[in-house]
């Protein structure tokens, strides 16, 4: 799955620095350390820094899952940047935008953070813990009657910050002067329990897991952890025994004090809680670190070492036990025991290469194949010549015109196996600088990326996909790719009517729609040439005889006449030319009409309008009208197979599904009526044909998956 690490240490990406700026950091050794592990059980692993740019960040990084897709995870190692619910920030960040993470939730942090919250707390719950009193101001009253020596520290700072031991009420107010001048926070001030100092590390939830007690032991000098020791700058080398000596009982005693005081607080996935033992033996609870350091020479590690976890197994569990916690514990099963069957196969190869399929996207729409570029062209034909032959596939050579239209198939060949019919070109002729690719979370955007790259890379990663379960060179699977869409397929039609015919059904890799609707209807197209020439007049000039240009505006007024929206038929007029000599008035007009329609009656009576209209009745003038392309419609028909099949593939893998019918003619409308064929079913795309044309993220995903169950059944 995909894991960012999210962590603070150099970025200070903020709108406005305000506040107590952040003093713990993470060491590059320690994150490295936790990615080079993740990367080892298999994950997808890049790192962040927690600043102000994250969302944009993760969303580029985690788009959202399809249903049945595992999700990425945070690995939170962030303290903040400033603020003094700094550890609180990227948690609520990750919240709103719905992202999982390792470690405890805002709310936990803010209380684990403030040390006054949680004594508070323990003590509600029966907890045992030092008595303690807060001093705001160096002046303040000192109450609740404590016995020297005392502990002075920060009420919300961590790793020892501003930690003193101090033995009289001078020493005492000297104390609480440097943390007010130091963080501008309230002291707290608690009775020093002399004696043993151990560590409790837990992992897990639900139960919690208590590791083996760590015992500290400090050696000469002040029996505290200070911040200088865990910086290792104090002189001095602070040992760590563990587990640590202490009676089965009393090591029982104090892993049921820490796992309790985990639940008081509400932790998630680990923490440290940090004991002392006094002359007795009686264990008091001084804090609760809700982001235990994974630190190689923090006592969490070194617990953990102890317990047979090494490092790489130690990051692994975290995300193990915090993927349990969202999704159940059946999350992350053994693989031989999670995949039962081929499907389950499928879908595993596809989501887990989900970026490798977004990468040959890219690499795909950043090569330009407009209909007017056949050099371009012929660059994307022997880049997929390549890919088919890596997957195994042959050409047919009897469906191939060497010209506009190729056929490839499995080596059990097309005959009544699935064609799947694909696009090459971006219809049209380039007219500007190329559009580079580019994502957000929800959206792909590139040259001819929903036009064309879309069913292509949906197409090559569901044969991937069955290449990989080696399922694919069983099946009969034909693809044929066509190069003049652009043309409206004036030149591969033939070729794909003939290919049909040997199928015993077709799939059309058009752009589909949002939700999952694919399309089973589509309008039939029929494109005129209209050019009127008449005699080049002066502006100006008295005369009885009609100008080209006004003569034509007169005769599209008519053409909105032969339009029937209820009867779905449709004339329009797409391009306008005019030509002139000088500063006369145009001599001729050319234009191209359309005529969208399901009936064709309708559209052969629409035609006959369409020359009636542009008959000639004005003295000088001459009408042409010529039939430049002419494209049938597909009709929808009762039970269809495939949208029948898909329906129930859908609900099975609980993805969106729906039909629709569409205004633009496609290739399936080639396709001969007896055999069955849907269109649409490359991923949902909005902009189509304009500067943002722009596929879905996930559908791109969804209907790969489709597409392999598809043919997988052949």
């Amino acid at each position: 799955m995909k894991i960012a690490i999210v962590y603070n240490r150099e970025s200070q990406a903020v709108i406005n620095l305000f506040g107590t700026l952040n003093r713990e950091k993470y060491g590059l050794e320690t994150i490295n350390k936790i990615k080079e592990g993740l990367t080892a059980g298999g994950h997808q692993v890049k790192t962040f820094e927690g600043d102000k740019n994250i969302i944009t960040k993760l969303e580029k990084f985690m788009p959202s899952v399809i249903s049945g897709e595992r999700p990425g995870l945070v690995f939170n190692l962030s303290y903040g940047i400033q603020g003094k619910g700094r550890y609180m920030h990227v948690p609520g960040i990750l919240e709103m935008l719905g992202i999982p993470y390792v470690g405890s939730g805002p709310e936990t942090h803010a209380i684990a953070l403030d040390k006054i919250v949680t004594k508070m707390i323990l003590i509600q719950k029966g907890l045992p813990t030092p008595k303690f009193t807060v001093m705001d101001k160096p002046d303040s009253e000192i109450k609740d009657n404590l016995k020297y020596p005392l502990i002075v520290k920060p009420k919300d700072e961590a790793v020892s910050f501003g930690l003193k031991i101090v033995h009289n009420e001078e020493e005492l107010r000297d104390g609480v002067k440097t943390i007010y001048e130091a963080f501008n926070t309230p002291t707290l001030v608690e009775e020093y329990i002399e004696g043993r100092e151990i560590n409790v590390g837990l992992l897990g939830n639900n139960p919690v897991e208590a590791m083996p007690p760590v015992e500290l032991t400090f050696g000469e000098g002040l029996q505290i952890y200070t911040y200088e020791d865990k910086k290792n700058t104090s002189g001095r080398t602070v040992e760590k025994i563990c587990p640590a000596p202490l009676s089965d009982e009393k090591t029982e005693q104090i892993k049921q004090l820490a796992i309790d005081t985990f639940n008081a607080l509400g932790c998630y996935d680990s923490a440290r809680v940090d004991f002392r033992l006094d002359q007795e033996g009686n264990p008091y609870i001084l804090e609760v670190n809700s982001m235990a350091s994974l630190g190689k020479s923090g006592s969490f590690v070194y617990a953990a070492e102890k317990m047979g976890l090494d490092y790489v197994a130690l990051v692994n569990r975290l995300i193990d036990v915090t993927c349990e916690r969202y999704f159940g514990p059946h999350f992350f099963m053994n693989t031989d025991q999670e995949v039962a069957n081929e499907a389950s196969n499928l879908f595993g190869a596809i989501t887990s290469n989900r970026d490798k399929i977004e990468d040959e996207l890219k690499v795909w729409t950043n090569l330009s194949s407009w209909t007017e570029d056949p050099v371009g062209l012929s660059m994307v034909l022997r880049k997929l010549e390549d890919r088919l032959k890596k997957l195994g596939l042959k050409v047919v050579e009897e469906h191939t015109n060497g010209r506009s239209a190729w056929t490839w198939a499995t080596k059990e060949g097309l005959k009544d196996g699935t064609l799947l019919v694909v696009p090459l070109d971006i219809p049209g002729e380039r007219t500007g600088f190329p559009i580079p690719f580019r994502t957000d979370q929800e959206w792909m955007y590139g040259e001819g990326i929903a036009s064309s790259r879309g069913g292509l890379v949906t197409l090559l990663s569901a044969l991937s996909a069955l290449k990989g379960i080696k399922a694919l060179s069983t099946k009969k699977v034909g693809v044929l790719f066509y190069s003049d869409e652009g043309r409206g397929m004036r030149y591969s039609s033939p070729t794909l009517r003939q290919a049909a015919k040997q199928a015993k059904q077709v799939i059309v890799l058009q752009p589909g729609f949002e939700g999952g609707n694919i399309v089973d209807q589509r309008r039939g197209t029929k494109k005129y040439s209209i050019v009127i020439e008449g005699e080049p007049l002066r502006v100006g000039r008295r005369s009885n005889q009609i100008d080209v240009l006004t003569y034509f505006l007169q005769k599209t007024e008519k053409l909105k006449e032969i339009s029937s929206p209820d009867q779905r038929l449709t004339v329009a007029i797409h391009d306008v030319h005019s030509e002139r000599y000088s500063v006369l008035l145009p001599h001729r007009v050319r234009a191209t009409v359309y005529v969208t329609f399901l009936e064709e009656k309708m559209a052969r009576d629409a035609e006959t309008q369409i020359k009636e209209v542009f008959k000639s009745n004005a003295r000088g003038m001459k009408t042409y009208v010529e039939k430049l392309e002419e494209r049938p419609p597909l009709l929808r028909k009762k039970n269809n197979p495939i949208v029948k099949r898909l329906g129930e593939l859908c609900e099975e893998w609980n993805i969106p599904f729906g039909i629709e019918s569409s205004l633009l003619a496609t290739a399936a409308g080639e396709v001969p009526s007896s055999v069955p064929v849907i269109c649409g079913f490359g991923p949902a795309s909005k902009g189509l044909y304009t500067p943002n044309e722009a596929i879905h993220r996930g559908e791109m995903i969804q209907r790969s998956f489709l597409l392999s169950m598809l043919l997988l059944e052949e």
